[in-house]
């Protein structure tokens, strides 16, 4: 599912307009990317949690030339699912 089947899952589900439910639907993402940055956390009871996780910094290679890099340390977004979003797909 894309975003723009998601957006019509939403209008059908709730009985709104697309337009209303892309604005919804981006105001949410809105809302979990600004949380995020402020390495909050956004949990959704039954669904999961969206965390900020740190990667360390390391060496790599070139898979091109073999020559060894490095990498920087990152930020990186997490999800870990819900106890019932697990017992639905299971």
């Amino acid at each position: 599912m894309n975003k723009s089947e998601l957006i019509e899952h939403i209008s059908d589900s709730a009985e709104i307009s697309k337009a209303a439910s892309a604005r919804a639907l981006d105001a949410m993402i809105g809302a979990v990317k600004t949380t995020l940055k402020k390495n909050g956390s956004v949990t959704l009871v039954g669904f999961g949690t969206f965390t900020v996780g740190k990667r360390a910094a390391r060496t790599g290679r070139n898979p091109r030339t073999g020559a060894a890099i490095k990498i920087k340390a990152a930020k990186v977004p997490k999800f870990k699912p819900g106890k019932a979003l697990k017992d639905a797909l299971n």
